[in-house]
């Protein structure tokens, strides 16, 4: 079979940290503060916990049907065979979108960090170096492309743990801290007021936590290129799921007690706030290359992904086959590059035309990831029915549905969320028109 063409050259160990490398990115790091901001200290507590439980009632559907069908493009191949072919085109693209704005926003973000040790040097330089160099990642081999991987979300996830550590001495009493006041402090933050902006802001934030979780799932994508799935598959994503959901917990947690209100700008990081105030020297310098480090390692798992679909689509034979071509180091250059070329092009949208072309994108990419985890507990909940020999019960799917359903109505009542429905259900409706016209009938469905 064509999807087994892919090398089979990731281990657990890798997995679990191309998932964490996808999910602990600026989202953490520098866009925390607005979770906070607007649903409070146990607002945001709350938020996180719901959005930890989606995604492990979600994670628990896609490594059913990743260990059934361990091939590369993942739920969007799941989308075509328990759903509809044309479901899984949908997804495929919002997905592939997702991440090439995604691109667009880290290699920008590159330059300008970079400028606080060189301001002298034009952004665009470090963008061009951080392109070249995420490429280059992808496009030597899957086994090279898994260990640089490993390694830079392995500094973060030690950033996180130290982070924390921290954070729990601070809390304890064991290292002074600036405007802490041991129990009174805690009480404070959680009760004065409790809900900042009605419970309601709860809900409302709930798309932002689910995008902050994005990332878990390309376990999935990674199925095909994994040694003995059906062993590995499920190990990682028990390993993934929990050490997530304690480190962003346990992250938001400190934050929402040691940051009173939070107003940072939008490339200032709590985590540096924070360690400022411990009277850890250069944390402003050590803190601006871990979020470079995220920045790359966030851009090398989102072309990793973005390719993979690209792959998969020309796999299906709804893209042209040229894009389906393997080299001989069993590497999808051309899905490869074209997807880079769909990062260039929303950096170039980011820098000429932010307030029009790029918010759009932006929007639909924010609602691509609830859309893609709709399909995902779809596409289990049909699989239970034809193979009941599956493990997960139909309920977790049905859960997982309703909650992610629940983040798309809370879009229509957030002014800064909204666009996403707007732009997102046209561009969906526009896929699918174009799908039964060029594929339906070639494909004999």
């Amino acid at each position: 079979m064509e999807q087994t063409s892919f090398k089979r050259a990731m281990k657990q160990r890798h997995l679990m940290l191309l998932s964490f490398g996808g999910v602990i990115g600026t989202g953490l790091f520098l866009s925390s503060g607005y979770t906070l901001q607007q649903a409070g200290p146990l607002g945001t507590v709350l938020s996180y916990i719901v959005g930890s439980i989606l995604v492990y009632l979600v994670m628990l559907c896609l490594g059913q049907l990743a260990i059934k069908h361990p091939v590369t493009g993942g739920f969007h191949t799941y989308a075509s065979k328990y759903i509809h072919p044309s479901i899984g085109y949908i997804v495929a693209w919002f997905y592939w979108l997702t991440w090439t704005v995604a691109l667009g926003s880290e290699f920008t973000a590159v330059g300008i960090l970079m400028q606080r040790w060189f301001p002298e040097i034009p952004e665009y330089i470090f963008a061009a170096s951080a392109i070249i160099l995420v490429l280059i990642f992808n496009i030597i081999s899957t086994r090279f492309y898994a260990e640089v991987e490993f390694y830079f979300s392995l500094v973060k996830v030690v950033t996180i743990i130290v982070f924390i550590i921290l954070g729990i001495c601070v809390i304890l009493g064991l290292i002074h801290y600036n405007g802490y006041e041991g129990i009174h402090t805690v009480t404070n933050r959680y009760t004065n007021p409790t809900f900042p902006n009605g419970i309601g802001a709860v809900f409302l934030t709930m798309l932002a936590v689910n995008y902050a979780f994005s990332g878990t799932e390309l376990i999935g994508i990674a199925a095909g290129e994994t040694e003995n799935p059906k062993q590995v598959i499920p190990k990682a994503i028990r390993a993934t799921l929990w050490r997530l959901i304690i480190f962003f917990i346990g992250t938001m947690v400190i934050i929402s007690i040691l940051i009173p209100s939070y107003q940072g700008k939008s490339l200032e990081s709590p985590f540096v706030v924070i360690f400022q105030k411990m009277g850890i020297p250069y944390a402003g310098d050590i803190m601006n290359l871990v979020i470079i480090t995220a920045l790359l390692s966030a851009a090398n798992s989102g072309l990793y992904a973005a390719s993979r679909m690209i792959w998969s689509l020309a796999n299906e034979g709804v893209f042209p086959k040229w894009f389906g071509q393997l080299n001989k180091y069993r590497m999808p250059i051309n899905a490869t590059l074209f997807s880079m070329v769909g990062g260039l092009l929303a950096l170039l949208s980011s820098i000429y035309a932010a307030d029009s072309l790029y918010v759009v994108l932006v929007s639909i990419a924010g609602l691509a990831v609830v859309i893609v985890w709709m399909s995902i507990c779809v596409a289990y909940f049909n699989a239970k029915r034809y193979d009941p020999s599956l493990k997960i019960h139909q309920s977790i799917p049905i859960i997982g549905f309703i909650l992610c359903l629940v983040s798309c109505i809370g879009m229509v009542f957030d002014s800064n969320q909204a666009p996403a429905l707007y732009f997102g259900v046209p561009f969906a409706v526009i896929a699918l028109i174009y799908y039964f016209i060029k594929y339906h009938k070639k494909r004999g469905n």
